[in-house]
């Protein structure tokens, strides 16, 4: 093995991570990132939680009280 060009697995992500920014730009280099992302937990279930004081009217309410 020649350990002249030796690149540390940080020194390989960085690179690549800059190639594909100059090629794609930010946004899509998120995008593609994303990709491999699988989450966790229950989206459904998180998602019903934090919205539960959430009802029509008081969003109505607050998009009316934001637009006076």
């Amino acid at each position: 093995m020649n350990t002249e060009n030796y690149q540390t697995v940080y020194e390989i992500q960085k690179t690549a991570f800059l190639v594909l920014q100059k090629n794609l730009g930010v946004t899509n280099l998120i995008r593609f990132m994303q990709q491999f992302d699988k989450g966790y937990g229950n989206y459904t279930t998180d998602r019903d939680e934090w919205q539960k004081e959430y009802t029509v009217d008081k969003l109505f309410k607050q998009i009316k009280k934001k637009n006076e």
